[in-house]
């Protein structure tokens, strides 16, 4: 598609007193670009401003947290379960003021405006002694009036703030596990006062806060709010229930714009869907709260926002009528050059989102410190002013061999390209890719084959010589003279030779499986020693051949390192895919018609018997042998070894391995 088919994606669109220059947005999304906690430094001006330069039209960023009325001897509490509950905000403090007016200006020098979300984010504070999610079971303080008056200025408050830094609009977050979300949901709100009752009632706290900010921006700002269009939670609102409360707060003419998503924050879906889920699944509620707000006597864009992450899909959105703004946060996180590419129509140069959610878990349950935001295909992500250092032609082109197709080697090989190295690269299958070949053969994962298709483009774009189902081996390489090799040849399944019959025939991997080398019976035992998403996604390959699957797991619970945001999708697959699921056991020997098993915890074991095949997931083993020779020949003087031949982890460490040698080459 060129760009002369995009007749509504880079169309100019007003928003209340703001103009948006196209219908591309990021949606406030906590990233945690920023190093200094509490400000907002070069790192994130670097990260969300890259969208701008990038041709994304609506800058959201991240979210202004505020202030909560804590008795003044209670410490403050900020945390995952807990969310944020400070006395003190960032916006009251100058630097991170100064640091967001910079950041808006830099914004508007690109063409885009900028909108500052509003957030009281917390499990702590509530209408009603209901907890508010799932992610924790402490039931939280009931909100007095004097609290509730404290909270609703504190919007006017941030608003004023707001005002002064340059922000072109304020959006009120009332979805997901905010302040906001909890007086709408009847899940959460079961008050019977002024502030609780029926959904015309439930929409006053919102109302107010809304109210109080336009006191204080007037018709300068553009103003909304972001609501989820049906809660996914038992007991929550559905999507007819949504449409009055948003027709209700439309009708108060305080707003603007309204941002609809689908969700909570620990569910099934997650308001941030994975691939499991279809691209727009939900864009229904994009189209209802359009239809339910066209009629109002102020004009309000309707802006969706659900698992976009392609161009002409977002046309499609808009030329159909599902809503007026299309938000694309992943989109630009995994390419934020995709807008200015998709518009000069480049799109075979786009890097689309995958959808597996390791940004946002990421974000959420962070486990390093510093923190930086983490994609697994972009390796730049988090690291923008590191790349806008490195990232530069090289003083001697080198010739460099890279053996290994997969993320890390065709990262290496694309990085050290684009540098000016000439550049081979050799693959013994029949196409590049790695393990994504593997993935991208389950059940919603499909789009995984996406990465496989922009690695593919890139190598031509970048000029790499691409030699595929070839072997290499010592004699093979040094043939090409290379100044610079990189071994990226991977790692293969792990198994437990320690363990007595591990060898019989009807014991097998699941990468096999999947690949078609191996072949199971009807009723298969499938023993994980891993803790992400292979395991279920092996069971799932599995169910989906027929197969009654039964899964042994080492911890508490399968998918233990999978964050919150998506373990509540990987498990309610599990339940639809009638996997039973037995947790703390490990593998103790396997005889022809049974197997043994030992308490993780402790000493008991325990026998099961009646499968026709044992299914492996243990992890991966880095194949390393090919460096290991190379190095003590010595005949490269440059060699590195990348991605999983150095250690198996998960994609995002693979592709900023191989990128990373790619700039150091």
């Amino acid at each position: 598609m060129s760009n002369k088919k995009f007749e509504h994606l880079f169309e100019p669109l007003q928003v209340g007193p703001m103009k948006v220059p196209n219908r591309i947005c990021e949606t406030t999304n906590t990233i945690n670009s920023s190093m200094i906690p509490g400000e907002i430094d070069e790192n994130f001006r670097a990260h969300h401003g890259a969208k701008a330069k990038g041709g994304t039209g609506w800058i959201g960023s991240e979210t202004w947290l505020l202030q909560v009325p804590f008795p003044p001897e209670t410490p403050d509490e900020v945390g995952l379960a807990v969310g944020f509950a400070a006395h003190f905000a960032a916006y009251q403090n100058p630097p991170f003021v100064e640091g967001m007016a910079t950041f808006c200006e830099e914004v508007h020098e690109t063409g885009a405006v900028a909108i500052i979300q509003l957030t009281h984010l917390g499990a702590l504070w509530a209408p009603s002694p209901v907890p508010v999610i799932g992610a924790q079971d402490y039931t939280p303080h009931v909100l007095g009036e004097e609290e509730i008056e404290f909270l609703l200025n504190t919007y006017a408050d941030a608003a004023k703030v707001a005002k002064s830094v340059g922000a072109d609009g304020i959006q009120i977050h009332c979805a997901h596990e905010t302040l906001g979300y909890s007086f709408l949901s009847p899940a959460t709100n079961k008050r019977t006062d002024q502030w609780g009752g029926g959904p015309k009632e439930r929409i006053r706290f919102v109302v107010e806060a809304l109210r109080r900010v336009r006191d204080v921006i007037g018709d300068e700002l553009a103003l909304g709010i972001r609501i989820s269009g049906k809660e996914f939670r038992e007991g929550g609102y559905d999507e007819m229930e949504m449409r009055e409360m948003l027709y209700y707060i439309g009708e108060t003419g305080l707003m603007d714009f309204v941002d609809i998503d689908v969700g909570h924050c620990w569910g099934a879906p997650s308001y941030v869907p994975n691939s499991y889920y279809g691209h727009g699944e939900f864009k229904e509620c994009g189209k209802a709260g359009k239809t339910d707000l066209a009629d109002m006597e102020k004009k309000i864009a309707v802006l969706f926002t659900g698992r976009i992450n392609d161009p002409v899909l977002a046309e499609e959105l808009l030329r159909d009528g599902y809503c007026d703004l299309v938000g694309m946060v992943r989109a630009g996180i995994a390419d934020a050059e995709f807008a200015n590419k998709a518009k000069e129509g480049r799109l075979g140069e786009i890097r689309r989102c995958i959808a597996c959610t390791r940004c946002i878990d990421e974000a959420s349950e962070p486990g390093t410190f510093p923190y930086s935001p983490t994609c697994s295909i972009n390796p730049v992500i988090g690291r923008e002013l590191i790349w806008e250092e490195k990232f530069k032609p090289a003083e001697t082109p080198k010739r460099v061999v890279v053996v290994g197709g997969g993320l890390a080697g065709c990262e290496a090989a694309r990085i050290a390209a684009l540098r000016g190295h000439k550049v081979t690269l050799i693959e013994q299958s029949k196409r590049l890719g790695g393990q994504l070949l593997i993935s991208s053969k389950v059940p919603g994962r499909d789009d995984f084959e996406d990465q496989i298709y922009f690695e593919e483009n890139e190598m031509e774009r970048a000029g790499v010589e691409v030699k595929l189902e070839t072997a290499a081996d010592l004699d093979s390489i040094k043939a090409l003279s290379p100044d610079v090799v990189v071994m990226a040849t991977g790692s293969l399944p792990r198994k437990p030779h320690e363990v007595p019959g591990i060898d019989l025939p009807h014991v097998v991997q699941g990468w096999e499986v999947i690949q078609g080398k191996a072949t199971v019976g009807d009723r298969v035992a499938l023993i994980s020693q891993e803790d992400y998403y292979e395991t279920p996604c092996v069971a799932e390959y599995l169910t989906e051949k027929g197969k009654q699957v039964e899964v042994f797991h080492k911890s508490t619970h399968l998918g233990s390192e999978v964050a919150r945001y998506s373990i509540g999708m990987v498990l309610k697959r599990m339940e639809q895919c009638g996997v039973k699921i037995n947790p703390n056991l490990i593998l103790q020997e396997v005889k022809a018609d049974s197997f043994e098993l030992v308490s993780s915890w402790g000493d008991k074991n325990y026998h099961q018997e009646g499968f026709d095949s044992v299914v492996l997931v243990y992890g991966s083993v880095s194949q390393h042998d090919l460096y290991d020779q190379l190095k003590a020949d010595g005949s490269v003087e440059e060699l590195y070894v990348a991605g999983s031949a150095w250690v198996p982890r998960h994609m995002a460490e693979a592709t900023r391995h191989g990128a990373d040698i790619g700039l150091a080459i």
